[in-house]
């Protein structure tokens, strides 16, 4: 503080200094005593060095106002013109946040209602082809789970950062977000005639059901979508540790570092245009809310496995 402050009255000391060299340099070119000489100059030396600290002390409080948010009081016209911009700047910023605010949760209402609307008729094509069992109904089955997919990513990707987003934290059995997920792609497997190694976990975790049921049915649905022989395999390794391991594609080794960013899609991304590369990206900003850790582990042609460790519990709840 002391060092800024010298700083910045560097030019006064220059002034202060010429001008006790001319009062000094006068005494001295009309001949007259020392003692004339010292004792003004000590004097104004001493005049000087209390206005200094004066002036260091207001400084201070003024900073100190400031560091807290507070706008000290000014009595000059510089200083209050100062304080008239950064007031209309501020009051700007606030006018542009409340706008901003409120265009996103308008947005976020519209999509909301738009994703509620638009499972309604996902539902209806839904029940009418429950009552038939073929290769077109199968493959309408499936693309009716990437529309809900996609529509649930939508509102997932929306709530992420809504002042609305609710997370219940509570212990749930990790079997009980399994199997309905699994359930959901039942026909996505015997379309593509893949095999489904479920181990029963008879784990509880501590976590958001919902928002863990995304994550896994979200990593389930990447599993199928790039599995075109063998199975997929779910199960716990090292005791905490939620292991979902598929037969597809993989990920090559320049990719995997990448896969949760988002929009990354990758060498696969590039090959599948439906690609969004938002999926992953979500699962890792949730696994992050909950306390979670998820990775990959992936070999080109040989599948891919990824891991999402249960075992941190540290959660921020208000």
């Amino acid at each position: 503080m002391i060092k800024d402050y010298l700083r910045s009255r560097v030019k006064v000391f220059v002034l202060i200094i010429v001008i006790e060299a001319v009062f000094s340099s006068s005494y001295f070119l009309f001949d007259m005593p020392v003692v004339t000489v010292l004792y003004p100059m000590i004097l104004s030396i001493l005049i000087v060095i209390s206005a200094g600290i004066t002036d260091l002390l207001i400084t201070a409080g003024k900073h100190k106002k400031l560091s807290h948010g507070e706008m000290p009081d000014s009595v000059d016209i510089l200083g209050k013109d100062y304080q008239e911009i950064i007031r209309k700047l501020k009051e700007e910023e606030e006018f542009s946040h409340q706008k901003a605010s409120s265009d996103y949760n308008n947005m976020v209402e519209y999509y909301t209602v738009w994703a509620h609307q638009i499972k309604t008729p996902i539902a209806s094509m839904r029940l009418q082809l429950q009552s038939e069992d073929s290769d077109l109904s199968r493959r309408l089955n499936a693309d009716l789970n990437r529309i809900e997919s996609y529509v649930e990513m939508v509102l997932t990707f929306l709530r992420l950062d809504s002042d609305s987003t609710d997370y219940v934290i509570r212990e749930i059995s990790l079997d009980n977000v399994i199997r309905p997920a699994i359930r959901k792609f039942a026909k996505d497997f015997i379309s593509k005639k893949l095999s489904m190694n479920f181990e029963p976990t008879e784990y509880t975790v501590l976590s958001d059901e919902k928002w863990l049921s995304f994550v896994i049915e979200q990593v389930i649905s990447n599993a199928v979508k790039y599995t075109n022989n063998g199975g997929i395999r779910i199960y716990m390794d090292g005791g905490s540790v939620l292991c979902i391991e598929d037969t597809g594609i993989g990920i090559s080794p320049e990719d995997l570092p990448r896969v949760f960013e988002n929009g990354y899609t990758g060498y696969n991304g590039r090959e599948d245009k439906r690609a969004s590369g938002i999926g992953l990206y979500l699962c890792k900003r949730i696994c992050d809310n909950l306390g979670h850790k998820i990775s990959a582990v992936s070999e080109q042609g040989k599948g891919t496995r990824i891991l999402i460790d249960l075992s941190r519990h540290q959660v921020v709840i208000e």
